[in-house]
């Protein structure tokens, strides 16, 4: 069979922000898949498996099979959906909003939810909460900065762009581990504009295949 007739697996975890980047690109696009729960909790991490390690070195959601090949790494994943599927466009054709997005995007991908990922905040012992707050607060102080600059409803201006789709997934982070979000004005109206779409509600961890019963919307 044509690879690009096989439908797309998803190597997913229904709170991973980086996994609800992906789902919402692909929710985005319109593209049908299948989701292949990967829960980083459950008998010590089923991400740490040799039949993951096969899917994913790195042993990190998410992962996407898709045209016959495998990809890892959300935001490569992303500019891979939009290089081969670009309608509609999740990144600007001008330049100067092309970079803004991908500044956005690489503040949070890189510099906020590396430093409050599971693996990190399972190293920090009983100090979890305050040093997820203490990144996520560092963060999105220079965020709210950049988005003062940059946002009309979305994130870079009036299109939904990779930028908003990482926003979203990392307040949802945020508000877990009870971060006080009221200094961020420019940052919470942006996420509220967001749930609002469609896209973002049928990707939500509340409503994932691997949702534990207690925490489904």
């Amino acid at each position: 069979m044509c690879a690009a007739l096989v439908k797309p697996v998803l190597y997913s975890y229904f709170r991973s922000s980086c996994s609800w980047r992906v789902r919402i690109a692909l929710a985005l696009k319109g593209i049908a898949y299948d989701q292949a729960p990967v829960n980083l909790v459950k008998d010590g991490g089923q991400q740490l498996s040799p039949e993951f390690f096969s899917v994913n070195p790195m042993r990190q959601v998410p992962a996407l099979k898709i045209d016959g090949v495998t990809l890892s790494q959300s935001l490569a994943i992303i500019e891979y959906l939009e290089e081969t599927r670009p309608n509609p466009r999740i990144l600007p054709q001008d330049p100067k909003k092309r970079a803004q997005v991908r500044i956005i995007s690489d503040v949070i991908a890189s510099g906020i939810q590396p430093l409050q990922n599971l693996s990190i905040l399972q190293q920090v012992g009983d100090k979890k909460l305050e040093w997820a707050q203490l990144c996520i607060s560092g963060g999105f102080k220079a965020l709210e900065q950049i988005l003062q600059e940059t946002s009309g409803r979305y994130c870079v201006g009036d299109e939904v762009s990779m930028a908003d789709l990482c926003l979203v997934p990392q307040v949802y982070n945020a508000e877990r581990y009870k971060v006080d979000l009221a200094p961020y004005p420019t940052l919470r109206r942006i996420n509220k504009a967001l749930l609002e779409l469609e896209e973002f509600q049928t990707s939500h961890p509340s409503r994932q295949p691997d949702t534990p019963p207690e925490l489904r919307a």
